[in-house]
């Protein structure tokens, strides 16, 4: 689609290894399974937003997370003079998301990712791009993915009803693998 793919949780994790003032604050969060607090999630994206490769549009992936983030999305996109044109919900049971969650393995050199049953490295804990030693992040446990569902269920779900009567909200299954739900997001689109 052209558009640049902008990831909170990919924000976050940058900022952490670039040691900035923003990705410090956000650590204890993103260990603990909590949303970092909305002023400095909505600094980074709107940073992001604000880049120039972003001029054309982007999609954003877990964010907004809460109806304080819709409001302060909305606003800045205002100034900016732009929108919020679709946003796609992939709907996925608990106990899928436990599954893909806790399965999530990383090569803590080049980044790989690997999931322990749906794309396994061949040889258990090591990269099969560069040999570099899989690691599972804080985030991806299944205590602290249970809190992060917790949280969701909160604060993240009441934006499901939101977009809805807004007429933005595309619902897409999200069971399946990557490719076929791949397809139910662009035709889903396409069509919206």
């Amino acid at each position: 689609m052209n558009l640049v793919h902008i990831a909170t949780g990919d924000l976050f994790r940058q900022a952490l290894e670039q040691r900035t003032e923003l990705g410090i604050q956000a650590k204890d969060y993103m260990e603990k399974g909590t949303l970092v607090p909305d002023e400095i999630t909505i600094r980074m994206v709107m940073e992001r937003i604000s880049a120039p490769d972003s001029e054309t549009g982007v999609i954003l992936d877990g964010f907004p997370r809460n109806l304080e983030q819709v409001k302060a999305l909305d606003k800045n996109l205002a100034e900016m003079a732009k929108e919020i044109d679709k946003v796609v919900y992939i709907k996925v049971s608990e106990e899928e998301l436990l599954n893909r969650l806790s399965g999530r393995w990383i090569c803590r050199n080049c980044q790989t990712p690997y999931h322990a049953v749906n794309s396994p490295p061949a040889v258990q804990g090591k990269c099969d791009e560069c040999g570099g030693e899989l690691y599972q992040r804080p985030d991806d446990t299944v205590e602290t993915i249970k809190k992060r569902l917790q949280v969701y269920f909160a604060q993240t779900a009441p934006l499901i009803d939101h977009y809805a009567q807004a007429g933005k909200l595309l619902e897409v299954d999200g069971e399946g693998n990557v490719d076929e739900v791949s397809r139910k997001i662009v035709t889903a689109l396409s069509r919206g």
